[in-house]
């Protein structure tokens, strides 16, 4: 029996399993974030990450991952080969200790590669199993379904089943200061993980000539203030009983706590577009990083600066319309004249164009596929020579933004 999910004040409090769900590509991200938060017993599989934690680490893991999707609870998992077998093990399962008597409990599906297919038999009879189990606790034969939300995910993989209860309701890349989107929205945690692929630190100047609706620059942001990404929103689990609410108050104390208020971050999004400008400086707002990010209307072939040893990263359009292509030939060939003076730099493009480094002229030193939505991309990074010490101090000391 999994006492591991169930609290009570003042008793002791074991450790319950959590998977933080992962884009294809960005799993050994998430687990070194997860690991970073202090949990050491962590397993990476495809699109996600498992590991075992106290309660708490529900509020710290939502507040602080950055490049996760969500924060699942495992409850179970085990062989279903067929629908009896589905029904029997999901019984099996400790429901009561997670769902009150009035949960709402939605149930979610999917089926991959199991002889179980039909993604809408298996939520109902998973439903209909969880339903017997609470029975059976509750004693009563009716579940108004009026209290706080515990949505269940019922994931067939190989046959094998696994149960989970979602921790964090709309998905972590809803932050809270993305309220307008452009037309081809760069997800906050894809662009925290291209970050956290980079050389970037919070000592070194940040230029994204493409930054659109600014989200580049404003995960860069966070990470070089160590502000929580979601200090600014709320999850569907700070309802729940499980979960007090000084569970809540301490991840989000901590959080504040962290920030690095004394920090002056020289970081610069520019885009030829003023519209999504617009929408940039707006999110700046949104986020409280006014004073932090540096917004300017500007073609890529009129990129300058003086700055040494910076980084430059980027999600440019891909021309995946008809007719676009010698345009997009045209814009990689001027981003690559305008870093050739920035020899000292290293460079980062995530682009789905399958011949960038034909266009750009330069092969790169490393290539990583990552996912943007559906869209599989290549994450080109190109490497400049690391700075000297004294000759970064004084870099960070003298200089300023373009």
């Amino acid at each position: 029996m999994l006492r591991s999910a169930f609290y009570k004040y003042g008793g002791h409090m074991s450790t319950v399993d959590l998977i933080a769900t992962a884009t294809f590509g960005l799993e050994a991200i998430v687990a070194r974030e997860v690991k970073e938060l202090g949990y050491s017993d962590v397993r990476v599989e495809n699109s996600r990450v498992l590991f075992k934690a106290d309660l708490e680490a529900i509020p710290r893991c939502n507040l602080w991952l950055r490049s996760a999707d969500r924060v699942l609870i495992k409850v179970g998992e085990f062989q279903a080969l067929t629908y009896e077998e589905l029904f029997e093990g999901t019984k099996a399962l400790p429901w009561a200790e997670w769902l009150p008597e009035d949960a709402l409990f939605p149930v979610e599906g999917k089926s991959v590669h199991s002889k179980l297919y039909s993604v809408p038999d298996c939520q109902a009879i998973v439903k209909k199993a969880i339903v017997e189990k609470l029975k059976q606790r509750y004693h009563q034969q009716w579940f108004t379904e009026t209290g706080p939300k515990y949505t269940i995910e019922v994931a067939l993989l190989k046959d094998r089943a696994t149960l989970t209860i979602d921790t964090s309701g709309a998905g972590l890349h809803k932050r809270g200061y993305r309220k307008l989107t452009s037309q081809a929205p760069l997800k906050e945690t894809l662009a925290a993980a291209m970050i956290n692929l980079s050389y970037w630190n919070p000592d070194r100047v940040l230029v994204d000539p493409f930054c659109g609706s600014g989200t580049i620059p404003i995960e860069a942001a966070l990470i070089g203030l160590n502000i929580p990404p979601g200090l600014r929103r709320d999850f569907v689990s700070e309802t729940w009983p499980q979960l007090p609410a000084v569970f809540w108050r301490n991840a989000r104390d901590e959080g504040n706590d962290s920030i690095r208020r004394d920090v002056k971050l020289r970081i610069v999004g520019t885009d030829i577009d003023e519209a999504v400008l617009s929408m940039a400086r707006y999110h700046r707002k949104l986020a409280g990083l006014d004073d932090q990010i540096h917004l300017q209307r500007m073609p890529v072939s009129e990129l300058r600066n003086s700055n040494k040893y910076g980084c430059l990263i980027c999600n440019p359009p891909y021309g995946e319309r008809l007719g676009e292509v010698q345009q997009i030939k045209r814009l990689y060939q001027e981003l690559r004249e305008a870093v050739a003076p920035l020899d000292t730099w290293s460079v980062y493009v995530l682009t789905a164009f399958p011949d960038f480094e034909q266009v750009y002229g330069k092969r790169a030193d490393r290539k990583r596929k990552l996912y943007n939505g559906r869209i599989e991309c290549q994450f080109y990074q190109y490497f400049g020579p690391r700075p000297p010490r004294r000759e970064l101090r004084e870099t960070v000391m003298e200089e300023s933004l373009p």
